[in-house]
């Protein structure tokens, strides 16, 4: 199982070049496509965005009731609808790889709390409450998804910008419901096995690698972008390399469209 968990890190290193980020393509669409296409990308987004799944894995992993689940998952979505619609409307922002960090610790706390880690290493009788604990890290899922948002032109503030960021809002909230099902079947056949609590605190220890993985990967985006010349790779030149990548795909999409 160890093994297993350990085959994952280079996907995981891999894809973080593209974790909650939106495409030029998804960009190109979002400013010409109506309300359905923010919605559209907007569970895409979600569904791809392994970190907020990795967080609602942990939080309903030992939820056996149908009453708990809405409970806590309502929770967290009120608390990250809350900071995309209004942090991304009034243009609250920080820097992205910062808040994706913060992310991966949530991965890394529901982990280690899952396998009783406070009672085990601080000898506390019982974890911090849990339904607050799940909306301030929905507030800060929230602000994450929320920083990607505002990398897009959304028009100045109005009816249609709010209606797009709602729209986008909307698309999350389906996503989510589309990977808790799934993520719900996987648990409903875990659970199965007679070995489930030994199984679950590997899952867990793996909820926890998973999560230390990302913030390394963020904070290593962070450094990056912020002191670019460290990594040989200069901030003029930076900006060069991405101004010839923009020509390059508009001359794509002129081709394509000829």
């Amino acid at each position: 199982m160890v093994k297993l968990i350990l085959s994952f890190i280079p996907l995981f290193w891999c894809a973080n070049s593209f974790a909650h980020g939106i495409s030029e393509e998804a960009k190109r669409a979002m400013i010409e496509g109506g309300y359905l296409k923010y919605i559209w990308l907007g569970a895409e987004h979600m569904i791809t965005g392994y970190d907020h799944l990795l967080f609602l894995f942990g939080v309903i992993f030992f939820l056996t009731t149908f009453k708990d689940i809405v409970k806590f998952i309502s929770v967290f979505t009120l608390g990250h609808s809350i900071t995309l619609i209004f942090a991304t409307f009034m243009g609250i922002s920080a820097n992205f790889w910062l808040i994706d960090a913060v992310i991966a610790i949530s991965v890394c706390y529901k982990g280690f709390d899952n396998n009783r880690g406070f009672q085990e290493y601080f000898g506390l009788k019982k974890s911090p409450n849990l339904l607050w604990m799940v909306f301030i890290f929905g507030l800060i899922h929230g602000f994450g998804l929320s920083t990607r948002l505002q990398q897009l032109p959304l028009g100045e503030k109005g009816m249609p910008m709010l209606m797009r960021i709602i729209s986008f809002n909307i698309g999350v909230e389906l996503g989510q419901i589309a990977g808790l099902a799934i993520m719900l079947l996987i648990i409903k056949e875990l659970r199965k096995f007679d070995l489930f609590k030994r199984l679950s605190r590997v899952l867990n220890d793996g909820i926890m690698l998973a999560g230390f993985m990302l913030l390394l990967m963020q904070l290593h985006g962070y450094q990056h972008s912020s002191n670019p010349d460290e990594f040989g790779f200069s901030e003029d030149n930076h900006k060069h390399h991405h101004q010839q990548m923009e020509r390059a795909k508009t001359q794509d999409y002129r081709h394509d469209n000829l």
